[in-house]
């Protein structure tokens, strides 16, 4: 609930002439040691308000790795951009995973590139090893914008 209050909070403070409006699923994630059984759907909610072709900022909620929920909010600082595909870090924070913290939040920068049709959106990040606490991924978070 705190995550949904969050996430319109969010819109709120975006006026709509300059943002577009992405939602999204959730995220499916490859992660690259197959031997410890991690959950690779990561279903959820998130919501992401593009401010300028450079910024957007996002927070939302989704099942982690290691089967808990985990909760995020942060910005997309995507400097580089060739044609439909941007690329950058998603920088924020994070909380949820039992090993990193007790569950609590830390800070996050993860290397991302999205892929942005006018009302379809792909956003790609790689997650890397903290030691035993996060696991490495893939992900692939498919969007939705809610612009007319």
């Amino acid at each position: 609930m705190k995550t949904l209050v969050l996430a319109l909070a969010l819109v709120a403070a975006v006026p709509a002439a300059l943002a577009d409006i992405w939602v999204n699923p959730g995220f499916y994630s490859h992660h690259f040691d197959t031997s410890k059984n991690l959950n690779n759907n990561n279903h959820g909610f998130g919501i992401e308000a593009t401010i300028t072709n450079t910024y957007s900022l996002t927070a939302g909620v989704f099942e982690n790795s290691d089967r808990a929920t985990s909760h995020y909010l942060g910005a997309y600082v995507m400097p580089f951009k060739v044609g439909s595909v941007k690329a950058g870090a998603a920088v924020g924070a994070f909380d949820g995973y039992p090993k990193m913290r007790d569950g609590g939040w830390f800070p996050a920068i993860v290397p991302t590139m999205a892929i942005e049709g006018r009302r379809v959106g792909l956003n790609i990040s790689y997650t890397p090893k903290i030691g035993d606490k996060v696991n490495s991924a893939l992900s692939f978070q498919v969007k939705f914008n809610l612009a007319p």
